[in-house]
């Protein structure tokens, strides 16, 4: 039987893990990464789940001491800055770019191909047929899209769009020497809750990661939700310094300066060791809060795993967990398989990560709706606050 010529459309976590997993099944694999460099600094903090580093676990020398941290506690913070709640936590915490620069590393970088974005294809009983806007047609026996969000083939496919869900997430990041001591106690080891009416505050410590993926040092990392209304102040938001509109992100140093001055000032209000980490904040970036749900993940010999299938809000920490889980269970659909019985995999694997990928959404909506609301439902010790893929974690 011959090999599965397979192509990733999308390098990031999901792209690399999927990649990994049918390489590792003898399927002849190349990914397609958009981006002309290394996707070295995108992203902030990433809440660790057993999907996500589970290649790592089961199938590399990399520990997950080398790429996260831990932690003790998660606690709620009062407007004066004095803990109104708290228990004991056993969540791991990394950095976006500590898990890619890890997956990355065991992936065949002749077979990674940058400066490749996907622009359309066509398919047969027999194959698909890729376009790229740099250039080049390729063919393949199954194509599998991780083109996140704003997934190109999502919309090509079924037609479906991210849609806005009313708030942006303002993001940075904070050395031990650009804070307080008193601040840096109050934040180290420890996830932290700022509710501010229809507001909230995440922080967490992060690692900083060397070339041969190892920590070398943390930091501490923080996402402000806050509501604007779609119309004329969310595209000025998301209007960057150069005058380009943006559609989901404005990346670090891009946002308009006076954006920058207006939050800093808002976050006067915050409790005050939340107020001072984004105050001092180096080049806070904006992302927009969006969500998708889609009727199908599979089409003929295409699929759709991760961000680019069904996008969930983030407040269950777990997008980058849904995106393994869905490369696994691909992975197992595939074992045996070949070019003639890809479409039949698919169909076996479609209906489970359909399910998976609507139950969190589902559950993202409500926390969102809570937190942003102004309703003041959000009860720091509801274990359905918990963060997870498919159902809450309860404390340690």
């Amino acid at each position: 039987m011959s090999a599965v010529r397979a192509a990733v459309v999308g390098g990031s976590l999901g792209g690399l893990t999927a990649g990994l997993l049918l390489r590792d099944l003898g399927v002849e694999v190349d990914i397609f990464e958009r981006s002309p460099v290394a996707l070295e600094g995108l992203g902030a903090g990433i809440i660790v789940h057993e999907p996500t580093v589970r290649y790592f676990v089961e199938r590399s020398s990399i520990s997950l001491d080398d790429i996260s941290l831990t932690s003790d506690r998660l606690q709620y913070l009062r407007p004066d800055g004095s803990v109104e709640h708290e228990e004991k936590s056993d969540y791991r915490f990394t950095a976006w770019s500590s898990l890619f620069r890890g997956l990355e590393s065991l992936f065949d970088q002749g077979r990674y191909h940058r400066s490749h974005t996907l622009v359309g294809f066509d398919q047969d009983a027999d194959g698909v047929d890729l376009r790229f806007a740099e250039g080049g047609e390729r063919r393949f026996d199954l194509v599998v899209c991780a083109d996140g969000v704003s997934s190109a083939a999502r919309r090509r496919l079924f037609g479906v769009d991210a849609e806005y869900s009313g708030y942006v997430g303002w993001r940075g990041i904070c050395g031990r020497e650009e804070l307080s001591g008193e601040t840096w106690e109050v934040l180290d080891n420890t996830f932290t809750y700022a509710l501010s009416g229809d507001e909230h505050v995440v922080a967490y410590p992060i690692p900083t990661v060397d070339r041969d993926v190892h920590v070398t040092d943390y930091r501490i990392n923080f996402t402000w939700y806050r509501n604007v209304e779609a119309g004329p102040d969310y595209d000025e938001l998301m209007t960057d310094r150069t005058g380009l509109r943006r559609s989901i992100s404005v990346p670090a140093g891009s946002a308009q300066e006076r954006q920058v001055a207006r939050m800093r000032a808002d976050a006067a209000r915050l409790p005050p060791p939340i107020a001072e980490l984004v105050g001092r904040a180096q080049d806070p970036f904006i992302t927009a809060i969006v969500d998708a749900d889609c009727p199908h993940l599979a089409g003929g010999r295409i699929c759709l795993i991760g961000d680019a299938a069904v996008t969930a809000r983030p407040h269950a920490a777990a997008g980058s967990a849904k995106a393994a889980a869905d490369a696994w269970s691909l992975a197992e659909a595939f074992e045996g398989v070949g070019p003639d019985g890809v479409p039949e995999a698919l169909r076996s694997w479609e209906g489970p990560a359909l399910e998976r990928g609507r139950a969190l959404l589902e559950r993202t909506r409500d926390m969102g709706r809570r937190l942003q609301g102004g309703k003041g439902d959000w009860k720091p010790a509801d274990p359905g606050n918990r963060f997870g893929l498919e159902t809450p974690r309860a404390p340690a």
